[in-house]
């Protein structure tokens, strides 16, 4: 075995992993984005400081890796896009990729050439080179301030589909600052070519993968996710072997459709692609930081920072504003659109790309292009990185703590407990790993998770702990507690329920109280009966209004008192008089008939909420808030419930609901 000295290509790439996860490590506990400790990591161990690492040892290897992981990353990337939410968001986003892409080009043009000094042809490679944003870090901050969906369903798709776009942009920019010969006509023929050869290619492998994927013993268990990596892979040189540089937008493309293409892998695939992303940015970010000289970033003084502030608070609001303009869009959205744009790993790798092809061709620049990339990604990664929160809470867009409902289970009985709570202005979101239930809450436009809401990872990317209720609404009882306790431990949910099966009672009231948790829908149900009568429509969900009143079942609260009296009078008189006259016939460890009646339970109170085969209570309005019904709500004159109501039986629910205080909305 070959064991060179402390800057061989080996060991760079091992030294260089190493740190790099240890930097994300780091960054995870102190909540700070990752990529500030891996520039940081990298411009310590590179040849400046410590010179420990040392990229140029990799020679041609680093382009292959830089491909490798660009390839991965964007792929990635379209596994998180949702087509009905792009779809809802369609025009902004367009806009962004489009007219935003050529007023952020013509912007960072137009500031280095004034304010650096740069030559024309320099001045629109940077432009260029700064339209992409990138997943890479706006995933990982928009998990971390949580903020209104709208925006976060913007900015992740522009992090994504515009980095393919951006980079083909970038290299048929340099293409043509390589070979002057070529007419701008001949560059915009080459872009749509790249584009559009990589985008049908993609949408073609992308349903390939997402077909072969699908059946369930097609590709055989445990090898889904390398099968679909080494098909991603060979989908991105091949596009790029016979279309230079389209293989980016063709693996875009296909994460895209593969991610909405329901199968029994997709949930591993994006937890197994998800992992390999997060290893091979820490990789790249510190290899590409390494490379970069500290004297080339000096070099380019006061004038490479304004060059940044301009495109933060210039380029960027200008883009924003006009790219949103007519567009249901507040002030306040705006504005956090304008200040969220960090670059991240695409726009790192296509500067030394550039810098490499510029040095190679004789062309100066290549250095301080890449340096003044690298201070725009330093500077727009720590400081909106680390503002993001605040200027989010500052806006108003930011989600409270301890808003909505996380439901696990897309059973009809939970869709519909769903629908009324977002309804009523609660946010939800629902886990499942059945494809047909998270087809069907689709349909109904609620927000899903497709994948095991168990497992960390999946809490974790629902944000679980911006949730002030987590519902365990399984048919499984002990899936339910266990999903409730995880919630609460691991993420500090603050109200918990758990639903209970009538027929089994494998998990006991006692246990939820126990566990701090409450009884949804205030009592044990058989909870695959009212699914399948809301799925048959003989399951009606209703709103109806509490008027005490009205009611037959409860004695008025004035006369309770005075009725446990009686009741305690005439069960003394009774034993007492029992007594008298069969002094004799008391038979030892049988109660008198004064003791039986005295020691006898009274009858359990009507649950308002539930009668067990015609009528349940899902959820309660009080004064404009909505919230799930539980063993511990007691409806008020007034209250708002919705019910489901068996049809089949309307009039004797009807009845027994009129008895217990509830009158329809409309009356």
């Amino acid at each position: 075995m070959e064991t060179g000295h402390v800057n061989s290509g080996a060991l760079t790439v091992a030294i260089a992993l190493a740190a790099g996860l240890v930097s994300q490590t780091l960054a995870a506990h102190l909540r700070i984005p990752g990529i500030v400790l891996l520039l940081a990591a990298g411009a310590i161990l590179g040849p400046d400081v410590l010179h420990i690492i040392e990229p140029r040892e990799l020679g041609n290897a680093l382009p292959a890796l830089v491909g490798f992981a660009v390839a991965v990353i964007l792929f990635e990337g379209g596994l998180n896009l949702n087509f009905r939410r792009l779809k809802r968001e369609s025009v902004v986003i367009q806009r962004l990729i489009t007219l935003g892409s050529l007023v952020t080009a013509t912007g960072g043009a137009v500031a280095a050439h004034f304010i650096m000094g740069w030559e024309w042809r320099l001045a629109i490679l940077f432009g260029t080179l700064v339209i992409v944003t990138g997943p890479t870090v706006i995933t990982p901050l928009l998990r971390r301030i949580k903020v209104k969906r709208k925006l976060h369903v913007l900015l992740e798709a522009e992090g994504v589909l515009i980095d393919p776009v951006g980079a083909i942009v970038a290299v048929v920019a340099l293409d043509l600052a390589l070979r002057p010969s070529e007419t701008l006509l001949m560059g915009m023929f080459d872009l749509v070519l790249r584009l559009g050869f990589g985008f049908a290619v993609g949408a073609v492998a992308g349903g390939l993968i997402a077909l072969l994927l699908k059946p369930r013993h097609l590709i055989p268990e445990g090898l889904e996710n390398i099968f679909t990596l080494s098909l991603v892979l060979a989908l991105f040189h091949l596009c790029n072997l016979y279309v230079p540089e389209s293989g980016i937008g063709a693996v875009t493309i296909a994460g895209l459709i593969v991610g909405n293409v329901r199968s029994h892998a997709l949930d591993e695939l994006r937890e197994f692609k998800e992992q390999l992303t997060i290893l091979l940015i820490a990789l790249l970010f510190v290899l590409l930081a390494a490379d970069v000289r500290f004297s080339e970033v000096q070099d380019l003084g006061v004038g490479g920072i304004l060059t940044v502030v301009v495109l933060m608070f210039l380029v960027r609001p200008i883009n924003v504003f006009l790219c949103t303009w007519r567009t249901d869009l507040k002030l306040r959205d705006k504005l956090f659109l304008s200040w969220i744009g960090p670059r991240g790993i695409v726009a790192a790798a296509v500067a030394s790309f550039f810098a490499t092809e510029l040095s190679r061709a004789g062309l100066p620049g290549g250095g301080e292009l890449r340096a003044m990339v690298f201070l725009v990604i330093s500077i727009t990664v720590f400081v909106q990185g680390m503002s993001g929160g605040m200027v989010a809470a500052l806006l108003g867009v930011r989600l409270p703590k301890s808003s909505g409902y996380a439901i696990l289970g897309a059973n009809e009985l939970a869709l519909a407990l769903a629908k009324v709570l977002r309804d009523g202005g609660k946010e939800v979101v629902l886990f499942d790993t059945s494809a047909d239930r998270v087809r069907a809450a689709e349909q109904l436009e609620l927000p899903i998770i497709y994948g095991n809401a168990l497992e960390e990872r999946t809490m974790l990317r629902a944000g679980l702990e911006t949730y002030e209720g987590a519902i365990g609404l399984t048919p499984n009882e002990e899936v339910n507690l266990l999903y409730v306790t995880n919630a609460r431990e691991d993420f500090k949910v603050a109200r918990t329920y758990v639903a209970l099966h009538r027929t089994l009672g494998m998990v006991t009231n006692k246990m939820v109280e126990e566990n701090h948790s409450h009884v949804i829908f205030s009592s044990p149900l058989d909870l695959d009966l009212w699914s399948v009568r809301l799925r048959r429509g003989t399951g009606s969900v209703e709103q109806w209004r509490y008027t005490p009143s009205t009611a037959k079942d409860a004695p008025k609260d004035k006369d309770k008192d005075k009725e446990k009296e009686k009741a305690k009078e005439k069960a003394k008189g009774q034993g007492t008089e029992a007594e008298k006259e069969s002094p004799t016939n008391k038979t030892e460890g049988v109660p008198t008939l004064g003791e039986a009646n005295a020691g006898k339970k009274p009858e359990a109170p009507v649950n308002p909420f539930v009668r067990r085969n015609l009528y349940v209570g899902i959820a309660l309005t009080r004064n404009g808030s909505v919230s799930p019904v539980d063993e511990t709500t007691k409806p008020k004159a007034g209250d708002l419930a919705h019910f489901v109501v068996f049809t089949d039986q309307r009039e004797e629910a009807e009845a027994k609901m009129r008895d217990a205080g509830w009158l329809p909305a409309s009356e």
